[in-house]
C-alpha cells in the first residue's frame, strides 16, 4: 500500500474518513507498513488522545508548550514573538501549535497528520478555542506547502515516527522562510526509553493482574477494553520507530541544511514516576481516580520536574534525560 499516492494532500474535506478501530487483520498488515501503522493507531487514539495523555488547552498546558519552547530557543530570538504563521508537523490532537499560539508565540497556524482522525481533532480543537488555523492530511517526508512558506514549524513526539527523519528535516527548512526556525520536542531519548518502556510495561501487567483479585473488580476494566487496548499496545510498539541522542538531532538538522542548532532535554525523575501513572491510569475504568488522583499526579510530575531541572541537570549527562528537543533556522 502506498500512502503517498493513497493519502495525498488535500484540503480537509476532501480528506479521507478516519477509521478508529482497526482490526486485527490490519493490525498484522501494519507491521509490514509502518505508514499504514501510523495512521491506524492515531486514526485510533485521536478522539480519546487528549483525556489518555491528560492534554488541556488551557493554562496548565499553554504554560508547559510555552516552556517547552523557552527551554529550547535563545533567548535573543524571544524578540521576533509572535512569529505570524506556523506549521506544526505531526499534529496530532494540535496540542502544541494551539497551546503555543494561545501563549503568543505565533498568531495563526496550518496543522499536517498523517493521519485523517488526528487532522480533524486538531481542527475541531482549534475551532473551538477561535483560533485560526487550517489543516491536511500530509506526509511529513513530502509537506504540502510551497517553498518559504511559514516563519516557525513546530512539532510535539513526532520525529520518532517518521521513517526517514533527515528528509523530514529537510523539507521542514524547504517550507520555512529565510531566517524561519523549527522545534521539535518530545523526543524520546535512546537511555530513556530503556527505563521509561519497561515501567510502564510492568504497570500495566500489574495492575491488569492484580484486579482479577477477589474484590478488585471494580478496578479492572472490560475485558473488550483491555483487549483493544493490547492491540493498541501492539500498533504502538511499531509506530515507534526511533529514538534519539541529542547528538543524532543536531546532526540531522545540519544535514538537513540548518543552522543555529541547538538542543536541550527534559525529564528525567519526572518520567521514571509519569510513566507508571499514566499507565496506571489507563488500565483502570475511565472516571475511577477521580479529581484528587489527578491533582496529585499533575503535582507530582511538577514537582519532578522542578527537581530535574534545577538539580538532576547540574550532575546528570543530557543524554540520560527522557525527551529532547532540537532546534535551528534556515540561512537567511
Amino acid at each position: 500500500m502506498d500512502l503517498q499516492e493513497s493519502r495525498a494532500p488535500s484540503a480537509v474535506d476532501g480528506d479521507p474518513a478516519p477509521n478508529p478501530h482497526a482490526t486485527a487483520e490490519q493490525v498484522e498488515a501494519a507491521r509490514h507498513d509502518s505508514k499504514l501503522a501510523q495512521v491506524l493507531y492515531h486514526d485510533w487514539e485521536a478522539e480519546n488522545y487528549d483525556e489518555k495523555w491528560s492534554i488541556s488547552y488551557d493554562k496548565r498546558c499553554v504554560d508547559y508548550a510555552r516552556d517547552l519552547f523557552d527551554a529550547t530557543v535563545p533567548d535573543s530570538e524571544q524578540r521576533r514573538l509572535p512569529y505570524d504563521n506556523a506549521l506544526e508537523l505531526g499534529c496530532g490532537s494540535g496540542f502544541f501549535l494551539l497551546n503555543l499560539i494561545q501563549a503568543g508565540v505565533a498568531r495563526r497556524g496550518s496543522v499536517t497528520d498523517l493521519s485523517p482522525g488526528m487532522v480533524k481533532v486538531a481542527i475541531r480543537n482549534g475551532e473551538n478555542l477561535g483560533l485560526n488555523i487550517d489543516g491536511r492530511v500530509a506526509d511529513a517526508e513530502r509537506i504540502p506547502y510551497d517553498d518559504d512558506t511559514f516563519d516557525l514549524v513546530v512539532g510535539h513526539a513526532v520525529l520518532h515516527h517518521i521513517p526517514d527523519v533527515e528528509q523530514s528535516l529537510r523539507e521542514v527548512v524547504r517550507v520555512l522562510k529565510p531566517g524561519g526556525r523549527f522545534i521539535f520536542a518530545g523526543e524520546p531519548t535512546n537511555a530513556g526509553e530503556n527505563y521509561a518502556r519497561p515501567l510502564s510495561t510492568l504497570t500495566w501487567r500489574a495492575v491488569t493482574n492484580v484486579t482479577k483479585l477477589p474484590g478488585l473488580s471494580g478496578w479492572r476494566r472490560p475485558q473488550a477494553e483491555l483487549d483493544e487496548s493490547s492491540r493498541a499496545a501492539a500498533l504502538e510498539a511499531i509506530v515507534d520507530l526511533h529514538t534519539f541522542s541529542p547528538a543524532d538531532l543536531e546532526r540531522m538538522s545540519r544535514n538537513a541544511g540548518a543552522v543555529d542548532v541547538s538542543t536541550a532535554t527534559t525529564e528525567f525523575t519526572a518520567a521514571m514516576v509519569g510513566w507508571p501513572i499514566r499507565t496506571f491510569e489507563a488500565a483502570v475504568p475511565l472516571g475511577r481516580l477521580g479529581w484528587g488522583w489527578a491533582k496529585f499526579a499533575f503535582n507530582s510530575w511538577i514537582t519532578l520536574s522542578w527537581v530535574d531541572a534545577n538539580l538532576w541537570s547540574r550532575v546528570v549527562p543530557k543524554g540520560w534525560f527522557y525527551n529532547v528537543m532540537v532546534t535551528g533556522v534556515k540561512p537567511s
